[in-house]
């Protein structure tokens, strides 16, 4: 009498097993990198949507305190905070003049708790991303550059 196969084998089954760990071993770090690489992204392009009112801030000398005067709604940032310093004149601890800045700065919740992006106007014209140490280089995006000095 011939006896009919019911089910799988505990050999087939580790094999399965291990082809789902080494499956997972790959996925989970890469999808981790990609959350990281896309939270910096947001970030930069909510800075980015703030450069052209910035820069008609500037040519136009108006005053600027907050991001709300530049248009950008109190709830409309997610995972962090944005401050805006230098648009009205002033000066930092050494006397110099302050240059315009947008800065992001991201919550204490998430992979990069306090670090920040910096949108910075430069003398002649045009602006320029940094990134603070906390943000590796692996996650910036090509158009802003790693802040090797903060």
């Amino acid at each position: 009498m011939e006896r009919q196969q019911r089910g799988f084998t505990l050999i087939e089954l580790m094999i399965v097993v291990a082809i789902i760990g080494i499956l997972a071993a790959i996925a989970i770090p890469q999808y981790q990198n990609y959350v990281a690489r896309s939270e910096v992204s947001s970030a930069l392009a909510t800075l980015k949507s703030l450069q052209t009112p910035a820069e008609l801030a500037v040519q136009e000398g108006n005053t600027v305190d907050a991001a709300s005067d530049l248009g950008l709604a109190d709830d409309a940032v997610q995972n962090g905070s944005i401050g805006v310093t230098g648009f009205n004149g002033g000066q930092d601890d050494d006397g110099n003049e302050l240059t315009p800045s947008i800065t992001f700065t991201f919550d204490d919740e998430g992979n990069f708790a306090g670090d920040t992006l910096t949108l910075e106007r430069q003398e002649e014209g045009g602006w320029q991303c940094t990134a603070s140490d906390g943000i590796g280089d692996d996650v910036v995006p090509d158009s802003c550059v790693a802040n090797t000095t903060s």
